[in-house]
């Protein structure tokens, strides 16, 4: 089957309350756009979105999608936004029509639809409510043909009765729309031209409609207001925690769960509550994070313990370390296998060797660290000279003791020792006590300050 998808996405979103275009609004670290259009390129179609009159910010916020885009001048309604594409796509084609503000709807879906109308058929998706208000009803006769489909406001009262609601996702041969949409009124409540008409087009030419009912209503669901969108966003919290349960993944509350990017977890991986995943994160087996972490493109290795209140972003984490609780470890940091960071320790681009240690309030930044060292607490690099940023190397074995500063660019050699207290700015010979230390002294005749008065 030749296929073009059309997205549709130049409505303003009024009811957003909000000067970005809806489509831009974000579900789960995504734009709405960008979730139907990712799903829309796996049908293996062309896909083309069409953006309204001022909507060039859409355009220019999702440039690096793989779409055409095509502009709707005049806000005419969805079947005017159609007619707009019509131009680009071949006779021979299968148009498929979506939303750009129905995030959920499943690639199995929009595939089942294009199995049940091939090779030219017609089809929708329709979905069973409970409350279908200010949605689209679908017609059909005591046979159960499909007639048609009636907005709510031009619907009769009868009509509102009914709880089957078209989802907007339509499928119609091109050369059928060609012929179809020019035909089409707008001798209705809101003065547009709807694409939905053509469904009653069909029926009176005797073109079978065929309705796929959606798995779920969720699953079609739209976003329209900023309540909408924070009930989608439950939606597809728990729906991705369950799959994530299915794969193996213990959560201790689903509930308190956000997945905000595609997280890959391996069995027996243990997650508390208030977890955030962003961008692309992987979690090995048996690893398990503690209460209100947020991990930011990481990869975790295998029995990694991350403890609560810690965030970690573009970091790689090798097997069995252990992270926190209120440890900062920022991008471009890779940390060796059994490594331990403990509470308040931040880490900026640097390398950690196999089995070393960094356990309480230290700053390491712009660092090279080797295997089995030891920071103490207090430890600092002073990596920035308010222009540049340096290196301080330290080598395998190495001790560094509490309250020390390294001034880069400088290296501590292998098996160094450095005493609490000292300021290091040159080299510090392997297998040595380096230390750098005032002499004590007490000063006579000194006096306590006094507070001042007001």
């Amino acid at each position: 089957m030749k296929l073009s998808v059309i997205i549709l996405a130049a409505g303003k979103g009024l009811r957003m309350q909000s000067k970005l275009p809806k489509v831009l609004h974000k579900l789960a670290g995504q734009t709405l756009l960008a979730r139907v259009a990712n799903k829309a390129q796996q049908l293996n179609g062309d896909v083309y979105v069409v953006y309204g009159n001022g909507g060039e910010e859409v355009r220019e916020a999702e440039a690096s999608l793989s779409v055409a885009w095509v502009k709707q001048e005049q806000l005419l309604g969805t079947g005017h936004a159609v007619l707009q594409v019509l131009p680009h796509i071949p006779e021979d084609h299968q148009v498929l029509v979506l939303v750009g503000d129905s995030p959920l709807v499943k690639v199995s879906t929009l595939e089942r639809l294009l199995d049940l109308t091939k090779p030219d058929g017609v089809g929708l998706v329709t979905a069973e409510v409970q409350d279908p208000t200010g949605l689209g009803r679908i017609l059909h006769d005591q046979t159960g043909k499909v007639l048609g489909i009636v907005e709510e406001r031009d619907a009769n009262i009868e009509q509102r009765k009914i709880k089957e609601i078209n989802s907007g996702i339509i499928i119609v041969p091109a050369k059928y729309l060609k012929t179809w949409l020019p035909e089409l009124k707008n001798d209705n409540a809101q003065g547009e031209y709807y694409l939905t008409d053509i469904i009653e087009l069909a029926a009176k030419k005797d073109i079978p409609v065929r309705s796929l009912l959606a798995d779920s209503p969720e699953e079609v669901l739209g976003i329209n207001d900023r309540i909408q969108q924070a009930k989608l966003e439950r939606i597809f919290q728990r729906l991705y925690a369950e799959e994530l349960m299915l794969k193996g993944v213990t959560l201790l509350d689903p509930y308190r769960f956000d997945a905000r990017g595609e997280v890959e977890a391996e069995q027996d991986v243990i997650i508390d509550a208030n977890v955030i995943l962003e961008g692309k994160v992987h979690l090995g087996e048996n690893s398990s994070i503690g209460a209100n972490c947020y991990l930011k493109n990481v990869y975790l290795g295998k029995n990694v313990e991350i403890k609560a209140n810690s965030f970690i972003e573009d970091v790689v984490i090798g097997d069995g370390c252990v992270i926190g609780p209120f440890a900062r470890i920022r991008p471009d940091t890779v940390l060796g296998e059994d490594c331990r960071v403990g509470n308040f320790v931040e880490i900026k681009k640097s390398k950690i060797g196999s089995r070393s240690k960094i356990n309480h309030l230290s700053y390491i930044g712009d660092s090279e660290i080797g295997k089995e060292v030891n920071i103490g607490a207090g430890t600092i690099t002073c990596n920035y000279d308010g222009f540049n940023k340096h290196k301080t190397i330290i080598k395998d074995g190495a001790f560094i003791g509490s309250d020390s500063q390294l001034v880069a660019p400088v290296t501590i050699e292998e098996g160094a020792y450095i005493g609490s207290g000292s300021t290091i700015s040159k080299t510090a010979p392997a297998n040595k006590l380096t230390v750098s230390r005032a002499r004590q002294v007490t000063i006579e005749g000194w006096q306590k300050p006094v507070k001042k008065a007001d």
